[in-house]
């Protein structure tokens, strides 16, 4: 068997992905002595997502000093909830300030790993191939965009495009333009171009709970003051206060805390929708908090804008120029913005993944996405998650949760450093009853108590950490030792 490099900091890591989970890591490596990595980035920037979703009112749903990495806080973010160019502005000073770029290979894509002899081959689309110890998966959960099945969608002759690969050349302004979905995406959207354009129609398929939400504009001497390490720690505590409160509430479908939640949302409609024919369009038929809820300042002022048309109907057919919907009602367009999200299954995936003896990552992943604690999978030695299956996504920071699986990682990384392995993956035993131990958890969950979201595998299971936040970090303190297969 050909065995590792010798010397420590010659494990050569391959990192895939240059967004945040990928930025993250080769700071971290660099720090712990690991200087022969490389990140293959398929695009020519970094950034992830921020870099991906450039459309109109992009913003993140966390409060952004939630959102910053804990060894780089921000004082000068412009608002609560920093819009996407921000966070794409952050990731990219702070990859700046590590000397990150010299790492990374631009406009390479990985596209197919085998763990052979002992060690990762890995190919790039650009021919690359090489030999990896290492592999750190930071691809992150929603970057392949998925176009729902829309009859008739490739007739359409004006300007078309998935919400994740907006079209910046096309004017808005005197356009009627549709946008097919109300998720997160959609709805900031709408707020953003709603009032700009001719006519706005929102084809609705399910109603969702919107939770209201104060964005403050940060002044000047706001930002002064939290420059004052003792102040911004105190933001960034209550930002994590709520977070154990919300986290806690949806693993509990019958907490007071989901009560509360369901309540607010219920006022915020109630109170803010005057046309009681639309209040009952945008009502939903299932609890808040089952689909990832909307946090929105606007949503509702801009659905009732004089130029907005919110359409329930299901589409037909979609024309020339225009969609007709069931009613027979035809709703002419000049713009169509495809806002029906992403894949949440793919994770690496489409690169090809071979494992020991050649087992294929979607052989393994037949039945749904599984990880040991989200990152190590059985019989894929020495290849690591971030962010991967079942991790907490719908429940607080994916930075926070990046941050504390990369420690984990890197105990398992350290086992190979010292010379106690070769090879570590997760055993098919501790994988198994990881899996019936969370599935169990899952039927408390809010996620479970009967709607369709992205949050369910295809079995109908919610694909998240049903735990809390603190029962999280505990479990990313330290691996235990016992669950992993180690050569």
């Amino acid at each position: 068997m050909e065995g590792l490099l010798d010397g420590a900091t010659d494990l050569r890591v391959v990192i895939i992905g240059a967004g945040m989970s990928g930025i993250l890591s080769s700071i971290k490596m660099t720090e712990s002595g690991y200087h022969n990595h490389i990140i293959y980035e398929k695009s020519d920037q970094l950034g992830g997502t921020w870099r991906d979703n450039t459309y109109p009112g992009i913003s993140c749903d966390v409060p952004a000093h939630g959102y910053t990495y804990s060894f780089e806080p921000n004082p000068n973010w412009s608002q609560t909830f920093a819009p996407g160019p921000e966070i794409k502005e952050y990731f990219e000073r702070v990859a700046d300030k590590y000397d990150v770029r010299k790492n990374i290979r631009f406009n390479e894509s990985v596209n197919y790993c085998a763990f052979e002899d002992g060690r990762w081959t890995v190919r790039t689309t650009a021919g690359r191939e090489e030999r990896a110890d290492i592999i750190i998966a930071a691809t992150g959960v929603l970057h392949i965009p998925y176009t729902a099945p829309i009859n008739g969608l490739e007739r359409f002759q004006g300007s078309s495009f998935h919400s994740s690969r907006w079209d910046h050349s096309v004017d808005l302004v005197g356009k009627k333009v549709g946008v097919i979905g109300t998720g997160s995406t959609a709805i900031q959207i709408t707020s953003a171009i709603a009032h700009k354009v001719e006519k706005f129609s929102l084809f609705q398929r399910t109603a969702q709970w919107v939770m209201p939400i104060e964005n403050e504009m940060y002044s000047d001497e706001d930002k002064v003051n939290f420059t004052n390490s003792k102040k911004l720690d105190e933001v960034v505590n209550q930002i994590h206060q709520d977070f154990d409160n919300f986290s806690n509430g949806v693993i509990d479908s019958e907490s007071a805390m989901m009560a509360e939640l369901e309540a607010e949302c219920l006022r915020n409609l109630e109170e803010n929708v005057h046309d009681p024919v639309l209040r009952e369009k945008l009502r939903p038929d299932y609890r808040a908090g089952c689909k990832r809820l909307i946090f929105s300042p606007d949503f509702y002022d801009a659905i009732q804008h004089e130029n907005s048309n919110l359409i329930t109907s299901g589409i037909r057919t979609v024309e020339e120029n225009g969609i007709t919907t069931e009613d027979g009602e035809f709703h002419e367009l000049d713009v169509l913005v495809i806002a029906t999200g992403f894949r949440p299954d793919a994770f690496i995936r489409p690169t090809t993944v071979l494992g020991r003896n050649g087992i294929n990552l979607d052989d393994a992943w037949d039945s749904y996405p599984s990880a040991y604690m989200s990152v190590s999978i059985p019989e894929f030695p020495n290849f690591f998650m971030l962010n991967g299956p079942n991790s907490p996504v719908g429940n607080f920071s994916l930075i926070q949760i990046a941050e504390n699986q990369l420690g984990y990682v890197m105990q398992l990384m350290n086992e190979i450093r010292l010379g106690n392995c070769t090879q570590i993956s997760a055993t098919s035993d501790a994988t198994e009853a990881f899996e019936e131990r969370r599935i169990e958890a899952t039927k408390k969950t809010i996620w479970m108590t009967g709607c369709k979201s992205w949050y369910l595998d295809k079995n109908g299971i919610p694909s998240s950490w049903p735990w809390s936040r603190q029962q999280f970090f505990e479990e990313m303190k330290e691996p235990h030792m016992e669950a992993f297969d180690r050569l």
